[in-house]
């Protein structure tokens, strides 16, 4: 097989290969799959967890030093060069940052969850390719999977370069593959009697891949010879003859990330840098993100405190028809939305961070939803800081700055967190996973039910089994705790969305049992409604980190409570409205329309509709440019970033 070749795969093969690397089973307790079932154990998350007081002193110790080196970083130095200057993580690295969550037993920081995440926030700040630097090389580079998966010869050999500032780079996306591993082309085959192996493929879209000193590469490993094969993770040098960057990606945010196409070329790999054992890579890889997907919503939580800033003081001292524009009803309910969906960004996240660092608690669903809910939030809320600030969010930090104005990089940040909504899962792909999650206890139950390739025998069984399950499970979907008025009374004001939380959680998991008798096998091609169920447990998983954050501000700080109880009512009666909607479209919707027209436009049956304008397809016009062009320039090679720390 050539590098360029691509991989067919069945859907079938393509389900059997997902199914092969999530965890199978849960031998930890979860909050959001039980909301899924409409259970709600508000003791899994009530009081709000915190960190034993020294690991929050050690905490605010290092981000005090981190917010005073990050002050001397300019970010429009970032903006304007495209890169992140060489000076800028050279301090980061001396600081430590590179090795946050590495222990200190390999020359890391050793710190946790909340305090990693409030350093992304922090470094986010200044720009967030820095943000994005970090968290690619800590939270899906070689230090995650090590830590998950590593033997202790791997740890010692590449961690301690790792928290030095050797930084790592995630190898899994090819140009013909996305959120389909199983059409992955990469190989890795064993060669030297299995001394080693020859890794050969393509690789797109490497964050930190131009400047990469370490390398986690995803590859097939082929099966036969008594070998296991599959998709598997190898530790991989970036300097290794046969690895060439052939470019640097430019995107529309994000402008100092160093991201790049690597292809690989008969590159050798010692048996040694096989991260766990062959075909664990894609297991490894969803496992890795558990904790690492927290990243993203740390950021978006940043940019939403920032935007709270510059909407309060813009809409102070801009004065239209003789009052502050944030005095105008328009213009107040943005403000309103924006700082109640940013308490709850920080809710979630400092609730889902306190989760993984306890590690009592299967968060696999509650980082998924938390990646998916705040990357939608922070654009929305991006958007709304436009609006409010009119001309002057659609006009560059650069053009206000030279004409005297205060440099207010607003259109900046919504370029910045589209790829959130993309990056680690696309919002699609992660609802899908999301659904199939909070799905499993009844696939567990009745799957064989619905499964074309089940025998009659099986199909008895199987259906034994579901009696047995909803014979249990479904009484208690009749009534609850959210129907006695003096219930969690102890959440005062909050109480009547603690009691919705639990009303609407059970209506939840009575909808999706009956999605799934509608449908049965076909439920999941009804993207639109698991859509839909996976975005009412987001915003009810959401309201419960409010107004438990908001209960345990009260008690450490009344005064400080009071207005933390003031922001998640507006949040979770802005959600309720959200949440009521979004169940009122289970049932009537336009899918089924959409899912015609769409077909028509693939069939060229609409293709009039596009005529009026250049033709793309020759390649011109206003948002076309040559796509013969030469692939890359010399510039867009790589290039060192620091000095190599094994020297």
């Amino acid at each position: 097989m050539t590098v360029d070749e691509k991989v067919h795969a069945t859907e079938a093969d393509s389900r059997e290969l997902a199914e092969e690397a999530r965890e199978a089973g849960w031998a930890k307790p979860s909050f959001a799959k039980e909301i899924f079932l409409g259970r709600f154990p508000l003791e899994l998350i009530h009081p709000f967890p915190r960190q034993p007081h020294e690991v929050a002193v050690r905490t605010e110790e290092f981000l005090t030093e981190l917010e005073r080196v990050c002050a001397q970083m300019d970010s429009s130095v970032i903006e304007r060069d495209n890169r992140v200057p060489d000076e800028y993580v050279a301090e980061l690295a001396k600081l430590g940052c590179f090795g946050l969550k590495i222990s200190t037993q390999y020359g890391g920081k050793g710190l946790s969850q909340i305090a990693y995440n409030r350093a992304l926030m922090l470094v986010g700040s200044v720009h967030p390719s820095l943000g994005a630097l970090l968290s690619a090389h800590q939270s899906i580079g070689v230090p995650e999977p090590l830590k998950l998966a590593g033997t202790p010869e791997q740890k010692e050999r590449f961690l301690p370069r790792c928290a030095k500032g050797a930084i790592s780079a995630f190898l899994l996306t090819e140009p013909d593959v996305g959120s389909d591993p199983a059409r992955m082309a990469s190989t890795a085959t064993p060669i030297e009697d299995g001394e080693a192996y020859e890794l050969n493929g393509v690789k797109l879209w490497t964050t930190n891949g131009v400047v990469a000193e370490l390398l986690v590469v995803m590859a097939r490993v082929p099966k036969g010879d008594g070998r296991r094969g599959g998709i598997s993770a190898f530790v991989v040098e970036a300097d290794s003859p046969g690895i060439t960057v052939e470019r640097r990606n430019e995107f529309m945010g994000l402008r100092g990330l160093e991201n790049g196409v690597t292809r690989l070329n008969k590159v050798r790999v010692p048996k040694e840098n096989l991260i766990g054992r062959e075909g664990d890579g894609l297991k490894i890889a969803l496992t890795t993100l558990n904790a690492g997907r927290l990243a993203i919503p740390a950021m978006c939580t940043g940019a939403a405190k920032w935007s709270l800033k510059i909407a309060r003081e813009w809409s102070a001292e801009r004065v239209q028809w003789g009052r502050p524009v944030g005095k105008h009803g328009a213009v107040a309910s943005k403000i309103s939305f924006i700082a109640a969906t940013g308490f709850a960004l920080e809710s979630v996240v400092e609730l889902t961070s306190q989760m993984a660092d306890e590690g009592r608690n299967d968060i696999r669903i509650e980082a998924a939803l938390a990646k998916l809910w705040s990357s939608e939030m922070a654009c929305v809320i991006a958007d709304e800081l436009i609006q409010i600030r009119g001309g002057r969010g659609y006009e560059t930090a650069a053009s206000l700055k030279a004409r005297g104005e205060r440099a207010v990089a607003a259109e900046q940040l919504f370029r910045d967190l589209r790829i959130n909504r993309i990056f680690e899962g696309s919002s699609e792909i992660m609802r899908l996973i999301v659904a199939r999650e909070a799905s499993d206890a009844h696939l567990t139950a009745a799957g064989d039910l619905v499964n074309p390739k089940a025998d009659m025998k099986t199909k008895a069984k199987s259906a034994m089994s579901a009696g047995g399950f909803y014979a249990r499970w479904m009484p208690h979907l009749v009534a609850g705790k959210g129907q006695v008025p003096t219930s969690y009374a102890e959440f005062g004001e909050l109480a009547q969305h603690m009691r919705f939380v639990e009303r609407r959680s059970r209506k939840l998991a009575r909808a999706m049992v009956y999605g799934m008798a509608r449908w049965q096998a076909k439920l999941e091609y009804r993207q639109g409604f698991l859509g839909r169920i996976v975005d009412i447990g987001a915003e009810l998983f959401a309201m419960a980190a409010s107004c438990v954050r908001a209960e345990q501000e009260r008690a450490d700080d009344p005064e400080r409570g009071a207005t933390a109880h003031e922001l998640a009512d507006a949040y979770c009666q802005q959600a309720r409205l959200r949440v009521n909607r979004l169940f009122d479209a289970l049932w009537d919707n336009t899918d089924d329309t959409d899912h015609d027209i769409a077909n028509g436009v693939l069939d060229g049956r609409y293709t009039w509709l596009e005529a009026g304008v250049l033709d793309a397809s020759e390649g011109t016009g206003p948002w076309i440019s040559d796509w013969k062009a030469e692939a890359s320039t010399e510039e867009n090679l790589r290039r060192p970033y620091l000095p190599s720390t094994r020297e």
